[in-house]
């Protein structure tokens, strides 16, 4: 006899209980593909954008599974590319390849399941360390099952904020930015996957995260975990959307206040973002304290 497959109910719950199971089924599989790496192939999808087969196995895996339990909602992968519909499914089946790549056990899987342009249910699992990130709207979000909040950083100098970047926004604009948080006095730090990045601020580990252009499956299910981990953060599907992406920002509540000798930056520079108007070079005037 072969074991019955679970059944998941046809509701937000029962799509939460798959995202649950999926990514993390979706993890070991990249794990052991991370574990026989040097047996492994990478190309190139532009400079520093690594594509390897683990990549691709991981996607087909999770979109079969979605497929098989839930035929009429929408997909969208990062590899694959999809469908864009009312219910739908938005996966990074690897994030964080270029470290995959290099033999850098900082990596992750990430899923978002979205209703009507609203995340719903996010999770993110880092196999390499073995923890799994959960959030459903309304109901807070936790690691292995734990609640997590965000820090209680409310200055500068304290302050450890993650930044990543790309070649779709310039190199200049990128400096100018780190430039101006380093003479604040907080610490920035890149370490290669922005969703484990807003999974670190919903955590605390980090008290802040920002790109000023980012994919919507890298980002949607961290962002979910930082609202319901109590930080701020923009508004992504009003300033960017799930095709094109857009600038992220995502930040523990109290930060920052500064100190008496940063008082000339008013804090309103990194408070949450407005829904309108927010082009990239907007929100970089906003972040590089201009």
């Amino acid at each position: 006899m072969t074991p019955e497959r679970p059944q998941y109910p046809s509701n937000l719950n029962g799509r939460a209980g798959l995202c649950r199971d999926v990514n993390r089924s979706a993890g070991n599989l990249v794990l052991q593909g991370f574990e026989n790496s040097a047996r492994q192939s990478f190309s190139m999808k532009e400079p520093q954008d690594f594509l390897t087969e683990t990549d691709a196995a991981s996607e087909v895996l999770i979109r079969q599974a979605l497929i098989q339990h839930f035929p009429e909602d929408g997909f969208l992968g990062e590899e694959g590319g999809g469908t864009v519909s009312d219910r739908r499914w938005v996966v990074d089946s690897v994030d964080g390849t270029a470290n995959f790549a290099r033999g850098i056990p900082h990596f992750c899987i990430s899923i978002a399941y979205l209703e009507n342009g609203r995340t719903e249910v996010g999770a993110i699992y880092d196999p390499a360390y073995d923890e799994q990130y959960l959030a459903q709207r309304g109901a807070g979000a936790t690691r292995n099952g734990q609640p997590i909040t965000v820090s209680l950083t409310a200055d500068f100098e304290r302050a450890s904020v993650e930044m990543g970047w790309s070649g779709r926004i310039p190199n200049e604009t990128c400096l100018e930015t780190v430039r101006n948080l380093l003479a604040l006095g907080t610490n920035v730090r890149r370490a290669g996957s922005g969703a484990l990045a807003l999974a670190y601020v919903a955590e605390g580990r980090s008290d802040g995260f920002l790109e000023l252009h980012m994919n919507s499956w890298d980002c949607l299910a961290g962002l979910l975990l930082v609202g319901e981990a109590g930080g701020d953060v923009c508004p992504f599907m009003e300033i960017g959307s799930l095709v094109n992406g857009g600038p992220v920002l995502a930040l523990a509540p109290g930060f920052p206040v500064g100190s008496a000798r940063h008082r000339k930056y008013p804090p309103s520079c990194l408070t949450k973002l407005p829904a309108k108007g927010c082009s990239p070079e907007r929100i970089r005037q906003r972040l590089v304290l201009m």
